[in-house]
């Protein structure tokens, strides 16, 4: 069921919405037997439809034979309960749904704590009508003191629950941290966009790993990164992030804060897009105000990399345009993306034998835009060395990838990829440097 404020721009793709609600009931396992839409001047207090409305509703559910209602906007305790009363069938908005999905698809330890950390911020203040639910993730309360109800005992222990779930995403996040610091330097990109734009199908068919590919909305919601190799003896860390969403609960963005900073931490953004989807202009919004959200809720917009005139300078990303086989006229497509979106490439990950079309290589040009990058970030250079510091030469080591070194009349070559910073650092100490190539 949809209710669009009138003049919205909801009221007018009020169809596709709920056409993306039918898909998030199916990944959740619904079947939707109907749709129903209200065009409200302002959500009642009572039950954010009007309430001709409700009585309209329930003799057509009962008559369908109606065991659940979805309602694509979020819903307010009160509205919940008074909904439920007066249809008498559960009903669900959009927020629940997409954490039923996720409670589903958690697979990792981590996103499992995500996960079960945005079910009780959102629980919280709906113990009056759900807190019947609490003895799966409750355990035992104790001895209530005197004169203290149920549910306050209820809410309480959620509360603590909810901040030892707090620190352990804590421990989550320092554990990532140190991770990132012991593995082997490497240009890194993160994978960001809308759900099912085809993020885990392009790790797939850059890495060549199985990885699980599935056409539903939130397929996967566990991080994976995998190194991949782009040509010319170049590598890059590429991580998969989970997917975004219209109307997404920021409750739900918070919690999986740790998983997101992947993308914070990455060299590269590669925002990938579905190009045969007809609203990907909104998606593209969408992903883009989330992870603007990221950044304030952090406070990483203080922390990151400012221009002289003292502004936040944006991460470079690269719009990657997924499902060429599906459009009609690749090049053209491309042509016109480009006037908007300079650095974007046009990919399809289905095999290269079933689809040859002019503008797209598979994912050829992908690897070929992160191989630039990686070649930007870690040129080949050459660093003479006094034999006797072995100070720089253990930190060339440690910081650089060394591919080769030669001794001659007290100097020791160095051939390495090295972060562009080093070697501004080294220059800046007065050694010897030389880019190759």
């Amino acid at each position: 069921m949809g209710a669009p404020r009138k003049g919205s721009d909801d009221a007018a793709q009020v169809d596709e919405h709920l056409d993306e609600l039918a898909r998030l009931a199916d990944t959740a396992g619904a079947d939707v037997i109907g749709r129903t839409v209200q065009r409200i001047e302002a959500p009642t207090p009572n039950y954010y439809i009007g309430q001709g409305k409700v009585e309209e509703l329930k003799p057509t559910l009962q008559g369908a034979g109606a065991t659940l209602v979805l309602v694509d906007e979020p819903l307010s305790p009160v509205q919940g309960v008074n909904l439920e009363k007066a249809l008498e069938l559960r009903v669900m908005d959009r927020t629940e749904v997409i954490l039923d999905i996720f409670a589903t698809r958690a697979r990792s330890h981590e996103a499992k704590l995500q996960v079960e950390l945005a079910q009780l911020e959102y629980l919280l203040p709906r113990l009056t009508r759900m807190w019947t639910h609490l003895s799966r993730i409750r355990g035992g309360i104790g001895l209530r003191g005197p004169g203290e109800t149920q549910l306050e005992t209820d809410r309480r222990v959620i509360r603590r629950k909810i901040s030892v779930l707090r620190r352990r995403l804590e421990d989550v996040a320092e554990h990532r941290a140190n991770q990132r610091l012991g593995r082997r330097t490497l240009p890194s990109a993160a994978l960001v966009g809308y759900t099912n734009a085809g993020k885990s199908s392009v790790l797939r068919a850059l890495s060549g790993d199985d990885l699980f590919v599935e056409d539903r909305l939130f397929a996967t919601l566990d991080t994976v990164t995998r190194e991949v190799d782009v040509g010319d003896g170049y590598r890059c860390r590429v991580t998969d992030t989970v997917g975004f969403i219209r109307k997404l609960p920021h409750h739900l963005v918070a919690s999986f804060r740790a998983t997101l900073e992947e993308a914070r931490e990455a060299d590269l953004l590669l925002h990938v897009i579905d190009a045969s989807h007809p609203a990907w202009e909104e998606q593209v919004e969408v992903v883009e105000r989330e992870m603007r959200n990221v950044e304030r809720g952090t406070g990483n917009a203080e922390r990151g990399t400012r221009n002289s005139k003292g502004e936040v300078e944006r991460k470079r990303t690269v719009y990657v345009f997924n499902k060429a086989d599906l459009l009609p006229d690749p090049e053209g497509f491309l042509a016109r993306v480009r006037e908007r979106y300079p650095h974007s490439v046009l990919t399809s990950t289905i095999p290269r034998s079933a689809f040859r079309v002019p503008g797209s290589g598979g994912v050829d040009e992908l690897r070929g835009v992160l191989r630039s990058s990686a070649q930007a970030l870690r040129p080949m250079a050459q660093i003479r060395v006094p034999v006797g510091d072995g100070k720089l030469l253990a930190a060339l080591h440690r910081d650089a990838e060394v591919m080769g070194q030669q001794q001659t009349d007290g100097v020791v070559v160095v051939t390495a990829r090295v972060e562009a910073r080093l070697l501004g650092r080294l220059r800046h100490e007065g050694v010897s440097v030389e880019i190759l190539g």
